[in-house]
């Protein structure tokens, strides 16, 4: 049976994600950080429907807490067959009022996350000659938003990341991809008024928001397809093209 580690993968798009893996068959770890209750409400209800998650708590940004949660899915598992790197923070702010220690919690969850765990599934991956590593990006990372300089950052560099990491992989038959979401309704477009949420919708052609298992599909697809490496997957209804 394959294995998959979703990071953040309690709520919103990283729930879905791996619901969709769970589906599919897989053995499914999820990983969370601050918010245990959520994450115990997310494993229940998954075993209610006959699933068996296993969740573990660590801290992407942290490179000791990334090992220690490595080793225990190598030491349960013996290795990792997809890794999706979903987790990521935000912060709305004007760049003159982001901090340096804005700045470096949303690079460190979105950007050095990704490296940290990336990094160390790939030990694995590389001795059983086969992996997938999928990375949750955004379409700010592609086109930018205002008030999100440090967000839109860390995703740009998330795609290019995606790019450099695929070739170097491809060689040990271990595919690299990046799914870019759109406007996707989840609990990190809260801070969105019910205004601001009525004109990004009227900016999308296919005039609705984005949900959960449009993204999940595409991160099956790529986890699963094994001739397409290094490549952008826009989930976004057209927004921004």
């Amino acid at each position: 049976m394959k294995t998959a580690l979703i990071t953040g993968g309690t709520k919103g798009i990283g729930k879905a994600v791996a619901q969709r893996f769970l589906e599919e068959g897989y053995e499914v770890i999820l990983n969370y950080w601050h918010d245990e209750d959520s994450a115990l409400a997310t494993q229940n209800e998954f075993n209610e429907l006959d699933y068996c998650p296993v969740l573990m708590r660590a801290d992407v940004s942290d490179e000791v807490q990334v090992k220690e949660m490595f080793a225990e899915i190598f030491r349960i598992f013996g290795g990792l067959d997809v890794l999706v790197n979903n987790a990521g923070i935000s912060k709305v702010n004007v760049i003159q009022d982001t901090t340096l220690a804005d700045w470096e919690e949303v690079n460190g969850v979105n950007l050095r996350g990704v490296f940290l765990c990336s990094r160390e599934a790939v030990r694995s991956m590389i001795s059983h000659g086969r992996g997938a590593i999928v990375n949750i990006a955004s379409v700010w990372g592609e086109v930018g938003a205002s008030c999100e300089v440090a967000y839109s950052a860390t995703k740009g560099g998330v795609i290019a990341f995606t790019k450099a990491l695929a070739k170097e992989l491809a060689p040990s038959h271990i595919t690299v991809n990046c799914i870019s979401p759109g406007v996707i309704d989840t609990e990190m477009n809260g801070n969105l008024s019910a205004e601001e949420m009525e004109e990004l919708i009227n900016q999308i052609p296919l005039g609705r928001l984005g949900n959960g298992e449009d993204v999940a599909s595409a991160v099956l697809f790529a986890a699963e397809s094994s001739y397409m490496t290094g490549e952008v997957i826009s989930i976004g209804g057209g927004f921004a093209k």
